[in-house]
């Protein structure tokens, strides 16, 4: 296997390799050093498949950085969306790895964030719940992450003041609001003492099929 020509990508950050075979490799500029790469080289099979190798490993490192650094992920999200991208399985494990060592991935950091995120938006412990499993966090961070949120009193206050600033709601409306404030993932008990709050004798007769999470 004869590499015929090593190609700068600038807009990516890496470089093409092409070989005699009409087959390209996109990989790592520091590949070119580990196996001493350059314009002619004849390769043996077992190099080759070492270089496929490494060239997979790198693909998916790179890219488990780039999710990492835009968004907070699971270990399991993590390793999901790398092999979601096209990266094997493999690789893909050995990224999250390589991402655990150098401490830049750590599911219990990334459940407070998660949380502390979510309670930003004003969504309830419920709702934080829901979307801590559905980012793949393990159930063992989750107390500890809903332990460090403040009391869901403001987020409650600061929606029906938005809601229904200074004005006297009727059963309709009040009844519309409950809902939203269930969707948002807020128990009943802090709702109605919310509702009490915003008006001493304001609040709605309970429904526990309607109004338990």
């Amino acid at each position: 296997m004869r590499l015929l020509s090593i190609q700068e990508l600038p807009q990516s950050g890496r470089v093409k390799l092409v070989f005699d075979d009409e087959t390209a490799l996109k990989t790592q500029p520091y590949l070119l050093a580990d196996f001493g790469l350059y314009s002619g080289m004849e390769l043996s099979e077992e190099d080759y498949q070492a270089l496929l190798a490494a060239a997979g490993k790198a693909s998916a490192r790179a890219r488990a950085v780039r999710i990492v650094a835009a968004a907070g992920v699971s270990e399991r999200e993590l390793q999901k969306r790398l092999v979601q991208k096209g990266e094997e399985a493999a690789d893909a494990k050995e990224a999250v790895g390589w991402l655990k060592e150098l401490h830049l991935l750590d599911d219990g950091e990334t459940a407070r964030q998660l949380a502390a995120s979510a309670a930003a938006k004003g969504y309830g412990k419920s709702r934080i719940k829901n979307i801590l499993y559905e980012k793949g966090i393990p159930r063992e961070f989750w107390d500890d992450a809903l332990a460090d949120l403040p009391e869901m009193d403001d987020a409650i206050d600061r929606f029906l003041a938005r809601r229904w600033q200074g004005k006297d709601p009727d059963d309709k409306e009040v009844k519309r609001t409950v809902d939203a404030l269930i969707r948002r993932g807020h128990s009943w008990k802090d709702i109605q003492t919310g509702l009490r709050r915003y008006r001493a004798d304001l609040e709605l007769e309970e429904n526990t099929e309607d109004y338990i999470p």
